[in-house]
């Protein structure tokens, strides 16, 4: 007989092919019912749902609507979809499973399609302190064109989630990308299209592409921040250290695997770039006339009102 089906649970499972927290509706309640594990997008027009038994598709729906084709089914449902979505674009599927013991399972979950243009992005530089209205930020700039979807933005001391996460833009080599982590003001928008005067807020120029992290995020200057592709590879990454926060095992876990992909010279305290002295003003920046070293020795404080988001780094270094 089908197992009673209760409503109005929820359990929050984090995704494996978004940086989002996805809802997991619990449609079959009982100790035996599967267990979503996450999903990923191997392939463009492909999305894979990971479950902890086999099961079968009872229902399947994507927001938008777009027609799908169910690959196969098991443990792992493989899904082909049709889309003219740009890759990265944010999708959410409505998905319920049944087993062979007729448990069934509700998940809705958002996951953002397969991004196979990501640009080569270097952090270019850091504002890890706050004086209204100038909030914190981090630079980027593009060394290849691409598209920025699905790429995401991590800082170690301030979450195990990223702190944002792009939507599909295109971008040209050369290009400075601007995240401030504080939205503040009003007259802010996200610059996704062709105009990069679009956003009014302090520090925005037309010579950057904007963006906006909602709320008040503060930005610690002992920190790892770096940015990561949809395979979880790190694209770049770098290691502050200062004596104002505590050095914490968050940061510890990310400065490893930064130092185990190659993105940054080594993984402990004594290989971060030295942060004290960096102000609203004085900000860290990496020498844009030097080869990327991925240590600490590209990296210095700025001089005062040396910030420069969105334009080439001022070479004047801070000395205490």
């Amino acid at each position: 007989m089908k197992k009673l089906i209760i409503a109005g649970m929820a359990a929050l499972f984090v995704s494996a092919c978004s940086s989002e927290t996805a809802m997991q509706r619990l449609l079959g309640t009982s100790a035996s019912s599967p267990v979503f594990y996450g999903c990923k997008t191997p392939a463009e027009g492909e999305v894979n749902f990971f479950f902890s038994r086999e099961v079968q598709v009872m229902s399947l729906y994507f927001d938008p609507p777009m027609e799908t084709d169910i690959h196969s089914q098991g443990e792992t449902v493989a899904v082909c979809f049709a889309s003219d979505l740009p890759g990265g674009s944010k999708v959410t599927a409505d998905i319920l499973v049944e087993d062979k013991e007729r448990n069934t399972l509700n998940v809705l979950v958002s996951f953002r399609t397969r991004n196979n243009r990501m640009p080569d992005l270097a952090i270019n530089e850091i504002r890890a302190a706050y004086s209204k209205p100038r909030v914190e930020f981090v630079e980027f700039i593009a060394q290849s064109a691409g598209n920025l979807g699905a790429l995401r933005v991590f800082a170690a001391y301030e979450q195990e989630d990223p702190i944002f996460e792009f939507p599909p833009v295109e971008v040209k080599k050369g290009e400075y990308i601007v995240l401030h982590t504080r939205s503040i003001e009003p007259g802010i928008a996200d610059e996704t299209g062709t105009n990069l005067a679009l956003s009014k807020g302090t520090d925005a120029l037309p010579t950057a592409r904007d963006f906006w992290i909602p709320g008040s995020l503060k930005l610690h200057d002992t920190n790892a921040i770096y940015i990561m592709d949809q395979d979880n590879r790190i694209i770049d990454g770098v290691l502050l250290l200062s004596g104002n926060y505590k050095w914490k095992d968050s940061i510890t876990a990310a400065a490893r695997e930064m130092a185990r992909q190659g993105v940054w010279f080594g993984p402990e305290s004594v290989d971060a770039v030295i942060t004290d002295g960096n102000t609203a003003t004085r900000t860290i920046c990496r020498d844009e006339d030097r080869n990327n070293s991925h240590s600490a020795a590209d990296w210095y404080v700025t001089v005062t009102s040396g910030a420069t988001p969105g334009q080439k780094n001022n070479p004047g270094r801070y000395r205490p």
